[in-house]
């Protein structure tokens, strides 16, 4: 029988190399559906390749581009999540969230109910609405992998064993394109410098999070979120070849290196085909890459953003949709040309210290709805006046 699957955000980097490893291998798959945002091309391209007859774009005017597209009218096409419960009669084997912002909150909470595992790629499920998704999670008998390289790769380390024997978990960062540029350079780093990372290809918005370290901060975060410890437990250690992913250090004095190749690849292979014998092509071991892991402590100076993680509970709670929100409005103001590299860390900390939004470290999420309506406040907040 085919395994039945799908895709939420198959056109963006994480669902079109999930798009690529099912097309490789369709005899085993039945896509059910496949979603994405204004990608209507691509997307008809993809249902075409992979003979998917159910297609959800939820921006209207690619929707009804889309519409126009679709001559032979063989594709349903939908334009919100609410057509899920047409398309899925019974729960699919393997769902893939991967559709990136708050704005893949909603439908990955909503694919809980539809799925018998959830793979989740989308940081602001596991960041903002972690107590809500683990919730319905439980409800449902629903099985969750994380996506993200780091905390899959601690995940996978820390099956079949019991939470109460991890010491601590080491998450990795590259450091990203400025881990070695001069610190009197910062205010005047330019967009072009900040984008270019050099060892992963990603979107613009992940890549200067990753330049300031505050996707680590998010990834710390999560990682508190799904393996249930406190932050105090969790480090990062800066290690520029991005080939070792997460080191879990337990009670009985054993060590757990979690070590691949940068490619996103390898994680999305191990979601999709988990407890089979399906092997995947990659390349040899690297020895002379074992022999110089060069791990580092990383430098609060240069990156100033870790320090967020010292204003945050144990506990989750709404403050951590204020941290996204505020930062995602900082970020695009950069790549605007609106505020200046340093201005992202100095107005989001100006920001976090306010009365208004310090209250809700003491609020959990009780709503998805609720985590919508607070980002969008926060943002609306944001301007260069307000900072």
């Amino acid at each position: 029988m085919k395994k039945k699957i799908a895709i939420l955000g198959s056109t963006g980097s994480i669902g079109k190399i999930l798009v690529n490893l099912i097309s490789k291998d369709k005899k085993k798959f039945n896509v059910k559906f496949l979603s994405a945002k204004k990608n209507y091309k691509n997307l008809l391209n993809q249902a075409k390749l992979l003979n998917v007859k159910n297609l959800i774009i939820t921006d209207k005017k690619s929707y009804l581009l889309l519409l126009k597209l679709n001559k032979n009218k063989k594709i349903n096409i939908y334009n919100n999540f609410n057509s899920v419960k047409k398309i899925i009669t019974t729960k699919v084997d393997y769902c893939m969230c991967a559709i990136s912002g708050l704005a893949g909150l909603q439908p990955t909470y909503r694919m809980i109910r539809y799925s018998k595992i959830l793979a989740i790629a989308n940081k602001e499920s596991i960041i903002c609405g972690w107590n809500l998704i683990q919730k319905e999670i439980k409800k449902n008998k629903t099985k969750f992998i994380p996506v993200d390289s780091e905390h899959f790769s601690a995940w996978f380390g820390l099956n079949f064993i019991n939470k109460k024997k991890i010491s601590s978990i080491y998450l990795t960062a590259s450091g990203g394109p400025l881990l070695n540029t001069p610190l009197k350079k910062f205010k005047n780093i330019k967009i072009s410098q900040a984008l270019k990372h050099p060892n992963w290809k990603m979107g613009k918005k992940i890549s200067i999070d990753s330049a300031t370290m505050m996707n680590k901060v998010f990834e710390v975060i999560e990682a508190k979120n799904i393996f249930q410890i406190p932050f105090n437990k969790i480090k990062i250690l800066i290690h520029q070849n991005s080939y070792v992913h997460a080191i879990i250090k337990l009670n009985n004095g054993l060590i757990k290196i979690i070590a691949h190749d940068t490619n996103m690849k390898i994680p999305i292979f191990n979601t999709l085909y988990f407890n089979t014998n399906k092997i995947i092509k990659n390349s040899k071991l690297n020895i002379d890459l074992l022999n110089n892991l060069n791990f580092k402590k990383v430098d609060k100076f240069r990156f100033p953003l870790v320090k967020v993680l010292n204003k945050l509970n144990n506990k989750s709670s709404l403050f951590e949709t204020v941290l996204v929100a505020a930062n995602d409005e900082l970020v695009n103001m950069y790549l605007k040309g609106k505020i200046k590299f340093t201005d992202i860390h100095k107005n989001l900390f100006k920001f976090l210290n306010r009365k208004e939004f310090k209250k809700f470290k003491d609020i959990q999420p009780n709503k998805i709805d609720e985590i919508i309506e607070l980002s969008y406040y926060v943002r609306s907040k944001i301007n260069p006046l307000s900072v």
